[in-house]
Parts: C-alpha cells; sequence; structure tokens
C-alpha cells in the first residue's frame, strides 16, 4: 500500500456539508475526491480549473460622456437585437432560480 500524508483544511461548514452530500451521492469520499483534485493540480502544473475575477459593475461616475453615450449604445442596441429581458422576466427568474 502507497505511503499517505495528511491534509488539513479548514473550509466553510456549509460548503463541507454540502460537498459531502454530493461525494456521497457520487459514491466518492471525501478524501479521494481532496487526492483527485490534488492529483490534477499536479499534472496541470497549476490549478485545474478557471480562476478569474468576476466583472466588476461599471462605474458610470468614472466615465466621460463619450464612454457613457457608447454604454448606453450598446443597451440599446441590445432591446434592439432581443438579447435583453425585461426587469420584470429577470427579477421571476432569479425568484424561481434562488428564491429572491
Amino acid at each position: 500500500m502507497a505511503r499517505t500524508s495528511n491534509v488539513f483544511a479548514r473550509v466553510e461548514p456549509e460548503v463541507k456539508q454540502e460537498a459531502e452530500e454530493i461525494l456521497e451521492r457520487l459514491g466518492i469520499p471525501m478524501s479521494n475526491a481532496v487526492g483527485m483534485f490534488l492529483r490534477q493540480v499536479v499534472m496541470q502544473r497549476g490549478i485545474p480549473f478557471e480562476m478569474k475575477l468576476p466583472a466588476e459593475p461599471l462605474d458610470f461616475s468614472k466615465l466621460s460622456k463619450e464612454e457613457i453615450d457608447i454604454e448606453l449604445e450598446k443597451g440599446y442596441s441590445e432591446v434592439i437585437d432581443g438579447k435583453a429581458i425585461s426587469a420584470k422576466d429577470a427579477f421571476n427568474d432569479m425568484n424561481k432560480k434562488y428564491g429572491i
């Protein structure tokens, strides 16, 4: 049997509980899942998934009049092209997905 080493990590209890429930449904013990992650770190020579900061909201107070006009034109074009939804539909979607 291969030698093993212990890894200790602190995570929020809710995250641990949710992960345990999902892994249990998959039939994968938590220790195996952590080992799989670490093997992928080694194989990929880095984090095995994309990591980036979320897009920051646009701060209109820092934009010039020309930049504001460009952003407004983008929004107007999305409405005309049918790529936008109404606020009512957006709130209904959030309510369905997140209960808010």
